[in-house]
């Protein structure tokens, strides 16, 4: 029995056409928005910038979703995968009153339609792509894949929210995309909401045909089970019977839906049948319901609908009359009355308040968000008699903390750790004291930690990660994200969109504040003693530097203490991307706790236990920002008080990179003053750094005589090596730093020779010795601050 009577099908029939003609008329249109006179050239904008070729296929799938919303009053958040879809996504906001509550001068009138049209792709309005400027929108639509893994990430720890993500064909040939079907061994529908998949096949990328719009059914039927869904096809070309079908295939789909999440919830028996996610299929023409063609050459079900259709209107008479026919084919005058107001019976179709999905909480998610109720991290702190003597693994203090950071958030279920690596790897073991990973595949009995209420998502896919990350952040919740730092570099595009989105976001007053995305690297290159080259690379700190000032924040912590210090102030703080770099490995400890704090909260400071200038003017500074650089350099202060202890050396830790940025280019830059009681406004500066090094140039560039600053750090040297090889290979070891600070000082060269004697012969030793005993040597090893 079809699910729409027939007044319902006219009704839903007629809001379609007047979707579409708002997402039509956005690309075309400067005035005369309700084609009131006959249309002229001057009607029309002068440049023609959007995507016509999704859009109609977006409004029909919202348009239907909306009677489910009616019908059921589900929670519906819309996720947009084809981004190119923005005229579809903003006609239905504009229709359903959110947007002009967002922006209150695009009246739902004439006057205000005329804004609307003019506002789209044009400067100062509203971006051609899905973005942070549209109502209902999760993510920036400007790159392709990434939209089902949202889906995912918004609705765990959600369990009334649908998802209903619709995957365009192009976006399905990318890997992130490929990948994410697979995210329902980790949805359980028993604390989680749902995601209904909408692949919308038509046909086209921007010239080429797609791969999954030339596969038959049958083909696409046994790949989606494979993955444990339950296909719905929808055939779409002729509109009503098109209308019914899909009607039919969302309603199976919700009651499907409904009936998994029951059984989970309430312990229902199934009878021994598996029941699968639904899934919709959806094939519509490209270009749906525009002109059919132009000069012989087919548009409506073609790549030429992709874009903008016909591009010569403005120009040529013939198609302006073709475009003027294909808008009048929607009748707007029998949609909209004469004042430009959509006419009530179609303005009563759309839910109300926040059930509209241009107007759902999830969407805009700070609304949402809760703070995320934090342990003191001082209780775990490692204890320290003295600086350098003390060895400990920073990550393990923190898995410590983030354990408690569970079990202080049980209730609230607001907060995951997103992993594609292995936690216990990463030294974090300590959290699945207090949960486990989540799988909903069945467990073994050789399996550690593993079960369907686990709030660990381990999977080895860096764009799922990010991804369920993002969504999960997105509607208002709170995570962490920990990496080997070789490989985060997966997710560059991913980072880059999430930070763009976070930058506009800070300039749209509507938009609430969400949690930061917090990266812990803890894998670095200057430890991999299981792997080699191919792990070693810092690269991930060159991608956030260069992001906007107001998004992103950069720390190296040197030591335990710090990371805590430093991981607690990135968890509760909002709008920002974090990325803290931390090494796992045992090392050496610097600072108490109270030491590590204000440390912290400066940015940077002088280590005056470890230098020799007693607040006099230095000879030389040398400055360190990361572990292994901080190592490296505070044993280069010990080799160089040891061996020329007239040289006045002072020694500098950076734990907040960004500080070393003038404040003009970044807020945490330090002030000039402070600046200069670290640096001094001309001491030759040697800097180990944790990453690549012209990064430090860049930072240092509008400081004091920048030419000074003389950095060590990842040369693109690398291999399956000692940890101390690793810095040698890179010349940055505490010998290649301490004979770079004596070349720096002229003064002090002539009883500086039997140093640098001493220095190479150590050098040579070093490579001698690991060859033979395949460990580095004993002084390097024990070798401890005294």
């Amino acid at each position: 029995m079809p699910t729409l009577s027939p007044q319902q099908l006219e009704q839903i029939h007629r809001y379609w056409q007047a979707s579409n003609y708002l997402a039509a008329a956005q690309i075309y249109l400067q005035d005369n928005p309700l084609l009131k006179m006959p249309l002229q050239a001057n009607h029309i904008k002068p440049r023609l910038l959007g995507h016509w070729g999704t859009s109609p296929g977006l409004n029909f799938i919202y348009v239907h979703l909306n009677r489910l919303i009616r019908d059921t009053a589900a929670n519906i958040l819309y996720i947009c995968g084809p981004g190119h879809g923005a005229p579809a996504m903003l006609a239905n906001a504009y229709l359903e009153g959110t947007y002009t509550e967002l922006y209150p001068a695009v009246t739902q009138d004439e006057k205000g339609m005329r804004l609307f049209f003019r506002q789209f792709s044009t400067p100062g309005g509203i971006p051609s792509h899905v973005s942070a400027h549209t109502p209902g929108s999760i993510h920036e639509g400007g790159e392709l894949g990434y939209s089902l893994t949202h889906a995912f990430g918004a609705v765990f720890d959600n369990p009334d929210l649908l998802a209903a993500c619709v995957v365009g064909d192009g976006e399905a040939e990318t890997g992130p995309l490929a990948g994410s079907w697979k995210s329902i061994q980790f949805l359980n529908p028993a604390r989680d909401g749902a995601v209904l998949p909408i692949l919308h096949l038509n046909g086209y990328k921007i010239s080429g045909p797609t791969v999954m719009a030339r596969m038959p059914d049958e083909a696409l039927e046994a790949l989606f089970r494979g993955y444990g869904y339950e296909p719905l096809f929808v055939n779409g070309l002729d509109p009503l019977p098109a209308h019914l079908a899909m009607a039919n295939a969302l309603d199976e789909a919700y009651t499907r839906i409904k009936t998994i999440q029951d059984i989970a919830r309430n312990q229902t028996e199934t009878g021994g049948q598996l029941l699968r996610w639904p899934l919709i299929v959806l094939r519509t023409p490209k270009g749906w319901t525009g002109p059919k063609e132009w000069k012989g050459k087919q548009i409506e079900g073609s790549f030429r609908a992709h874009q903008v259709p016909l591009m010569d209107v403005k120009k040529d008479p013939a198609q302006l009359a073709l475009l003027e026919e294909w808008l009048l084919s929607y009748a707007p005058d029998t949609l909209f009355d004469a004042n430009g107001q959509l006419i009530p019976e179609l303005a009563a179709l759309p839910p109300q308040g926040d059930k509209r999905m241009s107007a759902n909480l999830h969407a805009n998610g700070g609304q949402l968000r809760q703070p995320l109720q934090l342990p003191d991290f001082r209780e775990y702190a490692l204890p320290l008699d003295a600086p350098g003597i003390t060895t400990g693994e920073s990550t393990v203090q923190l898995g410590k903390y983030l354990r408690d950071v569970f079990v202080l958030n049980d209730k609230q279920q607001h907060f995951r750790l997103f992993c594609p690596d292995e936690t216990n790897s990463n030294r974090l073991q300590a959290v699945f004291e207090a949960t486990n990973r989540c799988t909903m595949e069945p467990v073994l009995g050789t399996d550690d930690h593993l079960s369907p209420d686990g709030r660990v998502m381990e999977v080895l896919s860096e764009h799922l990660c990010q991804g369920w990350l993002e969504g999960y952040l997105l509607t208002g919740r709170h995570g962490i994200f920990p990496c080997y730092e070789a490989f985060v570099t997966i997710v560059d595009s991913m980072f880059n969109q999430h930070a763009k989105w976070l930058k506009t976001c800070q300039e749209l007053p509507w938009r609430h504040s969400i949690a930061s995305l917090n990266y812990l690297l803890t894998s670095h290159a200057w430890r991999q003693d299981h792997n080699g080259y191919s792990h070693q690379g810092p690269g991930f700190i060159d991608t956030v530097v260069n992001k906007k000032s107001s998004v992103i924040r950069i720390y190296l912590p040197p030591d335990a203490n710090c990371l805590l210090s430093v991981m607690d102030h990135c968890l509760r703080s909002k709008n920002y991307v974090n990325l803290v770099v931390a090494g796992k490995q045992p090392e050496l400890q610097w600072l108490d706790m109270k030491a590590a704090e204000r440390h912290c909260a400066q940015g940077a400071s002088v280590w005056e236990w470890a230098g020799n200038d007693e607040g006099q003017a230095p000879d030389v500074v040398l400055a360190c920002a990361g572990d292994v650089p901080t190592l490296e350099t505070v044993a280069a202060a010990w080799l160089l008080r040891k061996h020329l202890p007239a040289l006045k050396v002072r020694v500098v830790n950076v734990v907040d990179l960004m500080s070393l940025s003038p404040q003009a280019y970044h807020p945490h830059g330090l002030p000039p003053e402070m600046f200069t009681q670290l640096f001094t406004d001309n001491a030759q500066v040697i800097f180990a750094f944790h990453g690549y090094v012209r990064i430090i140039h860049d930072l240092v560039h509008g400081r004091p005589d920048p030419a000074r600053f003389h950095v060590r750090g990842f040369i693109e040297e690398g291999t399956t090596t000692t940890p101390f090889d690793m810095v040698v290979l890179n010349n940055m070891s505490r010998y290649h730093l301490a004979m770079e600070a004596i070349r720096r000082v002229p003064a002090i060269q002539a009883e500086a020779a039997t140093a640098l004697a001493y220095f190479n012969a150590q050098l040579e030793k070093h490579r001698t010795y690991i060859r033979e005993h395949l460990e580095d040597m004993p002084e390097i090893t024990d070798w401890k601050w005294e």
